[in-house]
């Protein structure tokens, strides 16, 4: 199957580019945009549709793994990242990681394309209304953070966006500053992507068996792809952030998205 991607192997990097941006710009993961891209792109070369979105999301959670690393190590140097909350809610993320690919694994590929598209849309609205919790609590103990971690880590792992999306608003929830709030979310990434793409390598071992390139549900010359264009560039959208006003931008991504939800509803 190698062989016949042809200048899809150009196209990766590419679409890393356009992710990076988008997840430096907007601050959301890039899995929501290599997520229908690879799911196409897995159509155009006849990957069997029981295992499209399943490779999809996989492979975005892996992507995540390396373009996460970055990121963290920017907050950590300004100082951002509230370490005690990434260790109370770590544990219950790893845990929610690997159950989210367990149940992906165990859906039927309508089911996952129906779940993805949903969520797509949820967020499009989130960045539309611009929500930001009020703070109503402080963050629970490790209890209560086991339980809130398992919840982003089932969700994040089932659409391979990473977990920023959710983690971010309870972390506004509990109280902490927005600076705060993005840099701790963006550190909690780097668990459920690790742990998320290791779940779906494990449940697709024998399902990708005999497709070139793949580890389970995870296909690499996409990974390393897209990965290398999407760290080059989210310092880019970081720093489009700080220099020109972004709701109207917000507004327009918010549209694409919802196009895209859509697209994969009806797909």
């Amino acid at each position: 199957m190698l062989q016949d991607i042809g200048l899809y192997w150009l196209a990766f990097p590419l679409v890393g580019v356009v992710a990076g941006v988008l997840a430096g710009l907007f601050g959301i993961g890039g899995g929501i945009v290599v997520v229908p891209v690879l799911y196409f792109f897995f159509a155009q070369i006849g990957i069997d549709i029981d295992y499209r979105m399943h490779l999809a999301i996989g492979s975005s959670l892996a992507i995540i793994v390396f373009t996460s690393v970055s990121s963290v190590i920017s907050h950590h140097r300004r100082g951002a990242v509230i370490w005690h909350a990434v260790y109370l809610l770590g544990p219950g993320i790893v845990i929610g990681g690997l159950a989210g690919a367990a149940l992906a694994h165990a859906m039927s590929f309508a089911a996952l394309r129906t779940a993805f598209g949903l969520l797509v849309v949820l967020i499009a609205l989130y960045i539309v209304l611009g929500y930001r919790p009020p703070a109503q609590r402080a963050l629970p103990g490790f209890a209560g953070s086991t339980a809130a971690g398992v919840g982003i880590g089932v969700v994040a792992s089932l659409a391979g966006i990473g977990g920023g999306v959710m983690t971010n608003p309870f972390l506004l929830w509990c109280g902490v500053a927005m600076r705060n709030a993005v840099a701790t979310a963006a550190a909690c990434t780097f668990p459920v992507a690790v742990a998320g793409a290791l779940g779906f390598m494990m449940t697709g071992w024998r399902a990708t068996a005999e497709v070139d390139g793949t580890t389970g549900y995870v296909f690499w010359p996409a990974v390393a792809g897209i990965a290398a264009g999407s760290m080059l560039a989210a310092p880019l959208g970081a720093r489009i952030a700080h220099s020109v006003p972004v709701q109207g931008l917000r507004r327009a991504f918010a549209l694409l998205l919802v196009l895209v939800g859509i697209r994969m509803l009806a797909a």
